[in-house]
């Protein structure tokens, strides 16, 4: 879409109906609601001013991205957004040549428009990257990385601070206390009053009092911070003032350095429901946009409310439990035990690296610490696991939410390689469960357990599976659910216990079917016994299949040279998986319980 001709009312228009699109297909499809009706004039006035896809648009995490993907020719397949098969709810340069790059994670836009200018500078190209953060992911230490060597090379680049006081929760730390209190803040109010009562008592020295007024504000404003780093800085600007943002963006461009916009802005603005620190507002399913009342309510308790509910019973009997959350105290159900316990749960704000650290810390100190971060979050403190947790053997709990396919956010937040990263790391345990009886039991085993532990499980719903009673938690050991004389056995891992009995139903047939509890260390006892009489292993988990449980059980069957078994796994090819409705992408993949079923059934006829 040209916007470049239209007049400044024109654009007003234009915003609004965007703001009508976005409200009415995220009301549809679910997506990120407020933090894309906070950014339409930005992302307006970022079009109207540099000229993409020449400069490259770089939007943090991306999930504000849809004012931008309305504006670059995906007005009329944004029907489709996060839909199977439509366009993502995050920036894909396999979509549109407007996107430069994907991303999912927090804090990466800083960097990414570092190096850009850097390629842009080796070049010798007239173009500039363009960057768009929020204030919440100022509080991840890779933005200061970034920071910190742009400031020194002074490389031509826009970098536009999107303000609203608000990330996914309420942010967390200095840097969005600072932002959020400087100008309209007590300190530079009761400043301010301080200097009129002096201008009051010595009249004759008005001139030199306001000047010393001017230089004080300018001390006590966000500028003085980014200016020290060697940055220009440009702002406070009304973020939804669509003129003042093209005046200080087109100031920007022209200056030839790294520049820093600052604009404030109201996540949620145009729908009043959302606007404002509402956190439930971030990230939507389907809803009616008159009342903003969901329109399908769950009807069995997710994997995250049963962690939140067994964690909160358990930190209530024992004192020295501890826990700490990235950003996501709603999202990994640590919400109600920071709000219970305020002195011994915390979010770091986007900081997972720090995060498990300083849990790592705790736990050398005599605390029992819970890590509660998603499965693809926790790619990012990984070296903090080994270095940290790992190699003085101390007794954290990574609870890791989102294990397996998340459906319709697509490639950067699919949970699929914990198992096989994790595997890896002397001193860890590896654990699932497969149902909320057997969850109960696995946080009261892991409360106990003095080495670290990592527990997974799925978003959403666990499967149905809950006919079989649960077993005292016993490290390395399984659970034989069904004991059947051939040479079939179907393996489960997790939420992969559920769909094994599924499949069973399907194809109506009674294998051995075994709930293996522990992926590291293995029940080999079981293991041994079970390669005796049953020949046929299927495996079934929410993982890839490189480094995941068929690999471990078949290294474990190579090292015991058992060499008789044909094993079939039925986990992740080797390729990212894309977005959609969770059961549209097994079904692509050709891992939904149907197509398993007649995978296996095929193969039994030969």
């Amino acid at each position: 879409m040209d916007i470049k001709s239209l007049k400044p009312s024109e654009l007003d228009t234009l915003a609004a109906n965007i703001r009508e699109r976005i409200l009415s297909v995220v009301s549809t499809n679910g997506g990120h609601l407020s933090s894309n009706l906070g950014v339409v004039e930005l992302s307006i006035a970022m079009h109207y001013v540099f000229n993409p896809p020449k400069d490259p648009f770089i939007f943090d995490v991306s999930h504000q991205s849809y004012t931008h993907k309305l504006l670059s020719g995906r007005w009329d397949e944004f029907d489709s957004l996060r839909q199977f098969g439509g366009i993502s709810g995050y920036t894909k340069p396999n979509e549109s040549e407007y996107d430069y790059f994907i991303a999912g994670h927090s804090s990466t836009s800083i960097s990414l428009a570092v190096g850009a200018a850097k390629a842009i500078k080796l070049k010798n190209e007239d173009r500039l990257p363009v960057a768009l953060i929020g204030d919440g992911a100022l509080s991840a230490g890779m933005a200061y990385e970034a920071l910190n060597e742009l400031g020194d090379l002074k490389y031509p680049c826009v970098i536009i601070l999107n303000d609203n006081e608000m990330s996914i929760s309420k942010p967390i730390g200095a840097m969005s206390k600072y932002l959020s209190q400087m100008m309209a803040g007590p300190f530079y109010q009761k400043f301010k009053s301080k200097i009129n009562q002096l201008l009051e008592l010595m009249p004759d020295s008005a001139a030199y009092m306001a000047k010393r007024l001017e230089e004080g504000i300018r001390l006590i404003t966000p500028g003085m911070f980014f200016e020290e780093l060697g940055l220009e800085y440009i702002g406070p600007v009304d973020g939804h003032n669509i003129k003042d943002l093209i005046s200080a963006l087109s100031v920007a461009k022209n200056m030839k350095k790294p520049v820093i916009v600052h604009a404030q802005t109201i996540k949620g603005k145009g729908y009043e429901i959302a606007e404002g620190p509402k956190e439930k507002w971030h990230g939507v399913s389907p809803f009616n946009p008159q009342n903003g009342l969901a329109l399908k309510k769950p009807t069995q308790k997710s994997a995250t409310q049963i962690f939140s509910d067994l964690l909160l019973e358990l930190a209530s009997k024992y004192d020295n439990i501890v826990g700490v959350t990235a950003a996501m105290p709603s999202g990994t159900g640590l919400g109600a035990l920071i709000e219970r316990f305020p002195n011994r749960f915390w979010d770091t704000a986007i900081a997972e690296q720090h995060a498990v650290t300083s849990m790592a810390a705790m736990a050398k100190e005599g605390f029992k610490p819970y890590i509660a971060i998603y499965s693809t979050f926790m790619q990012r403190a990984y070296d903090q696991v080994i270095h940290d947790c790992a190699i003085l053997n101390l007794p954290v709990v990574l609870c890791m939410d989102r294990a397996g396919i998340v459906g319709e956010d697509g490639e950067t937040h699919q949970g699929a390689f914990d198992i096989s990263f994790l595997n890896a790391v002397p001193n860890f345990s590896l654990v699932a469960p497969r149902d909320e009886a057997m969850f109960r039991q696995i946080m009261e085993f892991s409360y106990k357990f003095n080495s670290p532990l990592a527990i997974r499980y799925p978003r959403g719903n666990f499967g149905l599976c809950d006919e079989f009673k649960p077993i005292k938690i016993e490290l390395g050991k399984a659970q034989i659910l069904l004991q059947n004389i051939g040479d079939i056995a179907f393996i489960g891992y997790g939420n992969g216990v559920a769909k094994a009995c599924k499949v069973a139903k399907i194809l109506d047939i009674n294998p051995t079917i075994i709930d293996l509890i522990f992926i590291k260390p293995l029940d080999k006892e079981l293991l041994l016994n079970l390669a005796k009489n049953h020949k046929k292993w299927y495996i079934f988990s929410d993982s890839v299949k490189r480094g995941g449980v068929g690999e471990i059980l078949s290294g474990f069957l190579q090292e015991n040279n058992i060499n008789h078994i044909n094993i079939t796994s039925f986990e992740y090819e080797d390729k990212f998986i894309p977005h959609g409705a969770t059961n549209l992408v097994e079904d692509s993949l050709n891992i939904s319980a149907e197509k398993i079923a007649n995978i296996i059934n095929q193969s039994l006829k030969r």
